[in-house]
């Protein structure tokens, strides 16, 4: 036996069959009326939709807004002091090599994928580009420029697939227009950027179980700047317990081989020495600098060669706390899931820039878009103090507006190395505010344990 037809939508259909205005202006109500068995409120997917397109709009308009600005500050200024020692790198690779380079040039502390690309684009600027306009100091800079942009490319794209993270677009506008990424990428000259843009991919893999990938990538990064080697850990405890651990280890040895092998086989001491062990500048950073304040002479000599036995020892002893505490983070974050290996490399990056004995600059670009993802409002505290210091910095050894050349001396480091404390201390808080918050979320959390953090 079927039920009686419902008499609101007979009469409904028969106005609509006579009255195609009338039809017309039902269809429209729909939307905010609900007639039972007729009528329904249409779904809000659309307008989330047309929210998120928006979104990622305005995104990308930032996003190409710092690349076109990025392009006209890099074919328009030299640069630092660093664009002209790498261009001193290339042209010594280019004519003596890898070997003799890493041999009689101290300064050279850079893997050789590095070096094959300095060499690279010296050779195009003397032989080719140079009489077109297209400098070595630009070309040096591009490829950084390039990979800012695709670093957010990648971040839009786990905003859209990974809800877990809850990346606001007002966040990633403010990355987009990141004016520390801007002065680096545009102005600094260095490689910085694409080591953060291949070290973020191989993350990004974890979060999708490709574990082959992620090894690939992570090899890469490393070719580029040795330091995200310090992570290697945590990545090996996530795939280590997910049991994929050959799945990322065997590319990651091949490709680190194959980049490697030059060195590796011909002259490993010397690349030892000058690539593994480089250990930055003492006294411009965290606990040096504070260390340097102190007015004692063993503590006084800026420089990252030749320090004194009582500098050696604190720089060795930051160093194995760094590697410690990083082993303890992968081995007690191994089980974490969702967004747990994000937030284990942001962790990860906050000690590192907290305890390390010296860092320079444009190494504050390393951690940015994990804190980020970490914690919005983190990464727009360490963001403002960052790029004050920043400028600052570049004013100082560029003297001042309109920026050129910047050349970075001992005689200038005492005006710019006090404001180097600022993105210190909002490290050395935002640290304390994520272990006060964990103690509060697990009261038996333990600062010195290995048991295994499940969340």
């Amino acid at each position: 036996m079927g039920l009686e037809p419902n008499p609101v939508s007979k009469l409904l259909k028969q106005v609509r069959a006579t009255s195609p205005q009338f039809s017309r202006l039902i269809s429209a109500m729909s939307t905010t009326l609900s007639v039972p068995c007729e009528i329904t409120v249409a779904p809000p997917q659309k307008t989330v939709r047309d929210r998120c397109a928006y979104g990622r709009k305005a995104v990308l308009i930032a996003a190409g807004i710092a690349f076109v600005a990025k392009l006209l500050i890099a074919w328009n200024t030299f640069g630092t002091n660093d664009v002209l020692t790498f261009y001193i790198f290339g042209k010594s690779l280019a004519s003596q090599g890898l070997e003799w380079t890493y041999q009689n040039t101290i300064l050279f502390n850079h893997p050789p994928l590095t070096a094959y690309y300095l060499r690279a684009i010296y050779s195009l600027h003397h032989l080719l580009l140079g009489a077109i306009g297209i400098t070595f100091p630009f070309l040096l800079r591009l490829p950084g420029i390039v990979a800012d942009f695709v670093v957010i490319l990648v971040l839009l794209r786990i905003k859209a697939k990974d809800p877990r993270l809850r990346l606001p677009t007002w966040a990633l506008v403010i990355f987009a227009l990141s004016p520390l990424s801007i002065m680096v990428s545009g102005y600094h000259g260095n490689t910085d950027p694409v080591m953060v843009m291949l070290f973020l991919f191989s993350v990004y893999f974890c979060s999708r179980d490709q574990p082959v990938l992620s090894g690939l990538f992570f090899a890469l990064s490393a070719q580029v700047k040795i330091v995200p080697l310090l992570f290697f850990p945590i990545l090996l405890c996530f795939w280590m317990q997910r049991r994929m651990l050959l799945r990322f280890v065997l590319p990651f040895a091949a490709a680190s081989a194959v980049l490697w092998i030059e060195p590796l086989l011909e002259f490993p001491l010397v690349f030892a020495k000058n690539v593994l062990s480089y250990g930055s500048f003492w006294g411009i950073w965290g606990l040096s600098y504070l260390l340097r304040l102190t007015g004692r002479p063993e503590f006084s000599r800026v420089s990252f060669f030749g320090l004194g036995p009582w500098q050696t020892f604190v720089v060795t002893g930051c160093k194995l706390f760094i590697i410690l505490a990083v082993l303890t983070l992968a081995w007690r974050r191994r089980k974490v899931e969702g967004r747990g290996i994000w937030d284990s490399i942001a962790y990860g990056w906050i000690i590192f820039f907290v305890f390390s004995p010296g860092v320079c600059t444009q190494y504050l670009i390393w951690l940015a878009p994990f804190i980020l993802l970490l914690s919005p409002t983190f990464y727009t505290w360490l963001l403002g103090t960052s790029s004050i210091f920043a400028f600052v910095f570049y004013n100082t050894i560029s003297n001042g507006l309109p920026w050129s050349k910047g050349a970075s001396t001992n005689a200038l480091n005492n005006i710019w190395t006090p404001w180097s404390l600022l993105p210190w201390l909002a490290l050395v808080t935002i640290l304390i505010m994520l272990w006060r918050k964990a103690k509060r979320a697990d009261p038996s959390l333990r600062l010195f344990s290995l048991r295994p953090v499940n969340a």
